[in-house]
């Protein structure tokens, strides 16, 4: 049985849709138009509270039954737990997983999308602050991430569920005004997840209109 993935085409959507091919899970994409206040229906808010997407819904879920899980972060958890996929067992193997994950839904995520926010705005006087402070922190966040793929493939050694997750927010970097040539550790992780077969099929598959 398919999973329903309830999401619309945008970074934490992404994140989503490039784990499901990774893991070889069937799904379906039950676009959600954030921009016609659809994640605002009755029938998404029951799996979605917040009235955020992503959010899926899973008919062989614990014990066979269905269930629905909301927050991207959340969702490559349990769908990390399901398959036994990009989620160590060990819990040592596992904490670098766990703290890259948090570290972008912390930082590199709301930070970006702050300065998208900004970068939208037409009245110069109210973008200006907004862009500096936001932008500023992005190429921070960019930094952290290049130190950490120094002496590293991925960022916790094998490929996990902490690299979906920030690939989807680096697959903006234009947008973030970022240059990958400037973090050169960036660049190479980059390409070579961009580089993967599954990868490809999670940014194709339409999540949108």
């Amino acid at each position: 049985m398919s999973i329903a993935l309830h999401t619309w085409d945008t970074p934490n959507g992404r994140k989503i849709s490039i784990a499901l091919e990774e893991m070889e899970l069937p799904y379906t994409v039950h676009p959600v138009n954030i921009g016609r206040g659809e994640q605002f229906e009755p029938a998404f808010l029951k799996i979605s509270p917040n009235n955020r997407i992503p959010a899926i819904v899973d008919p062989d879920g614990p014990d066979g039954k269905p269930v629905s899980v909301f927050e991207s972060g959340a969702i490559l958890l349990y769908l990390g737990e399901k398959t036994g996929k990009f989620l160590p067992r060990g819990l040592g193997e596992r904490i670098p997983v766990l703290e890259w994950l948090m570290w972008q839904m912390g930082g590199f995520g709301p930070m970006p999308g702050q300065a998208h926010h900004f970068l939208g705005l037409q009245n110069e006087e109210d973008r200006r602050y907004g862009v500096k402070r936001y932008l500023d922190e992005t190429r921070r966040l960019y930094g952290v991430l290049d130190r950490r793929l120094a002496d590293r493939q991925f960022v916790a050694d094998t490929l996990s569920v902490a690299d979906f997750a920030i690939l989807g927010w680096a697959w903006r970097h234009e947008r973030h005004k970022v240059g990958l040539a400037d973090y050169p550790n960036v660049q190479r992780w980059y390409a070579t997840l961009m580089a993967r077969p599954a990868v490809q099929r999670g940014f194709q598959v339409k999540l949108g209109a």
